[in-house]
């Protein structure tokens, strides 16, 4: 019983933490964040809400894929 109950904890605690570096990449490169509008000329308009969903869960993707040691994989089969 015991071996069951942690066997989801740790699937649960991979997502936990790609979860958190979700969190951490996309504040640290404002992926998500949405651009207050100013008057004037604006350089780029605003990325679209389904554009920015997209993006961060192709970023969480990624972070799982990470986490569970999936990318150094893929990449040291190029």
């Amino acid at each position: 019983m015991d071996a069951l109950e942690t066997a989801g904890l740790g699937a649960r605690r991979n997502e936990d933490i790609a979860l958190d570096l979700l969190k951490f990449v996309a504040a640290s490169a404002g992926v998500g964040r949405t651009v207050a509008p100013s008057t004037g000329f604006s350089g780029a308009s605003a990325p679209k809400t389904e554009e920015q969903v997209d993006q961060l869960l192709h970023l969480y993707s990624r972070c799982l894929k990470t986490v569970q040691g999936k990318e150094s994989e893929a990449g040291a089969a190029k």
